[in-house]
């Protein structure tokens, strides 16, 4: 595999941006690795997305997703997204226009990565389980599946600090920043209203949502299995899984590998298939 730290300048953000990215590279001589690669190059990838304290950094830091990857032979782009909540901000840039509109188009300009809907694939923790679902049940013709880790979708407003990660202060200042303080009932950032209004389309993202037992975020991950699974006929094949654990990187590290599982990404005859 090989791993880059990209900087590069965003239109969208008017600003320069960054991310980690791992490339499969065909090896034969690498010990302890096993790496796949395309008949034709071109590679399935997997948009991986940070949380609220974290940056473009963390995923590569704090798991094993580089060794996770190298033999399913998936390229992973790990975006920097600040406190944007993968949103067009209210008093900032447009995050969810940069990193659903823009960022694929720079990084296939820069990387041999698939344009294909059912080798692309967006998940996320925290923040970005929230990014992911919402970026992925939004563009159901992008996506061919979806991985939520401890968060939740959203329900048409910012959500309350039920976790005590900031004070209410900042938490409420942040959501003022984010969202201007509006309920955003009926639009992109509702993601239970997306999804109900995406329900009927031909393609759409298999969902995995994974949540520790003990995270502070339960509460909202079993609203979001509940809505989810109250869908007649599963049409997103929504999967809802909880383990013990709390809301961090062990639990992060320890089932990331679930949800590579569950892309059932396998190579017959040099393609992969999903």
């Amino acid at each position: 595999m090989a791993f880059m730290q990209v900087q590069f300048f965003s239109e969208t953000l008017h600003m320069a941006a960054a991310a980690d990215v791992i490339i499969p590279q065909a090896v034969t001589h690498e010990i302890g690795m096993s790496s796949r690669e395309t008949a034709d190059g071109k590679h399935p990838v997997l948009w991986l997305l940070h949380g609220a304290t974290d940056d473009h950094t963390t995923w590569q830091r704090r798991t094993s997703i580089e060794r996770y990857a190298a033999s399913r032979g998936l390229a992973v782009v790990m975006p920097a997204a600040h406190l944007s909540s993968y949103t067009n901000l209210a008093h900032g840039g447009a995050f969810y226009d940069y990193i659903s509109e823009e960022l694929p188009e720079i990084m296939r300009s820069f990387f041999p990565l698939s344009d294909q809907r059912e080798h692309n694939f967006i998940a996320g923790n925290s923040m970005g389980g929230y990014g992911a679902l919402k970026i992925g049940v939004n563009h159901p013709d992008r996506y061919a599946a979806i991985g939520c880790f401890s968060s939740a979708a959203n329900r048409g407003k910012p959500l309350a600090n039920s976790g005590g990660l900031f004070d209410e202060e900042t938490w409420n200042m942040r959501n003022f920043i984010q969202y201007g303080g509006k309920d955003f009932t009926g639009t992109q950032e509702d993601t239970f209203y997306m999804a109900e209004k995406n329900k009927t389309l031909p393609v759409l993202p298999r969902i995995f949502h994974s949540c520790g037992k003990d995270d502070f975020l339960i509460d909202r991950a079993r609203e979001t299995r509940d809505f989810f699974q109250s869908m007649k006929g599963n049409p997103y094949h929504y999967v809802y899984e909880e383990h013990e654990g709390i809301h961090g990187w062990d639990y992060w590290d320890a089932h990331i590998e679930d949800f590579l599982d569950f892309l059932h990404l396998d190579i017959m005859e040099g393609e992969f298939t999903n």
